[in-house]
């Protein structure tokens, strides 16, 4: 799709369909939710940024909650490489003399009246969230150097940014901290809730692996430990397949040699007395 901005053809990103639904955890979707509302034509919906260890669920909760609200969703994947051009427009050579706009995930999202996902936010730089800080005050917009234009955001634009709380992310600048309220921490599940993440995932597991798996996480999380649902997934997926594939192995064999061969030898003294 081409629209175009103060006579500037862009191209449009496709908005991303990923097969996930959230389970557990209402709280901190109610909490995102509201942050997105908007109360008064004078109102302006918020810029929440999600903050939990990697694996617990950030981006899941955020494409679960813009589903929710029957929009468009752009995930916009953000590294340490990230330039403000790669979040606005970027200028495509196409034959001869000539250059094609394309927009950004972000950048679409705002024309459509989508939600963008700012993926793992802290690990650009501060040159490029500078480039965002009009979206995220009451100006709503952007602007693209390389294409020398000022694109505003749909009323019905939202953003959220999701953050590892690890150590191989930046420090925000305190005027961009300030422009991304409320902070919406993500904490382990319960067993239960863990357990369901876990069927969800992996709804032709056996309940034996299934139940271990969420014991080991459990316990994992009593001590403190980075192990997430994304893990105990790729244990109980691993220990599967090593089943399936050696017929005669017992199922807390498999579940041992795949917790060995995900995590290594320190996550085994979490591992459930029989």
């Amino acid at each position: 799709m081409v629209v175009e901005v103060d006579g500037v053809p862009l191209h449009l990103a496709h908005p991303d369909e990923v097969p996930v639904r959230w389970v557990g955890q209402e709280e901190v979707m109610r909490q995102l939710l509201a942050a997105w509302l908007v109360l008064d034509p004078r109102d302006l919906p918020m810029n929440p940024r999600l903050i939990g260890k990697p694996g617990v669920g950030k981006t899941t909760l955020a494409y679960a909650a813009a589903k929710r609200l029957e929009r468009e969703v752009y995930i916009m994947q953000a590294t340490v490489d990230t330039r403000p051009e790669d979040l606005i427009v970027t200028p495509v050579i196409e034959g001869e003399r000539k250059l094609r706009y394309v927009a950004s995930p972000l950048v679409t999202a705002m024309l459509r009246g989508g939600i963008a996902i700012l993926d793992e936010g802290n690990r650009m730089s501060e040159k490029s969230w500078a480039s965002l800080a009009p979206l995220l005050d009451n100006r709503r917009y952007v602007e693209s150097i390389v294409a020398g234009i000022k694109i505003r955001a749909h009323p019905s634009f939202r953003l959220v940014a999701t953050m590892n709380d690890d150590a191989s992310t930046f420090d925000l600048p305190e005027y961009i901290h300030s422009r991304l309220q409320p902070q919406i921490l993500i904490d382990f599940p319960e067993r239960e809730e863990e357990l369901l993440i876990l069927k969800e995932n992996l709804p032709f597991g056996p309940e034996e692996i299934l139940e271990y798996v969420t014991d080991f996480l459990q316990q994992a999380h009593a001590n403190e430990e980075r192990y997430t649902a994304r893990d105990g997934i790729n244990i109980a997926r691993y220990a599967m397949k090593l089943r399936s594939f050696n017929g005669g192995l017992a199922a807390r064999e498999a579940l041992h040699t795949a917790i060995l061969e995900t995590l290594g030898g320190e996550a085994l003294r979490y591992v459930p007395r029989a």
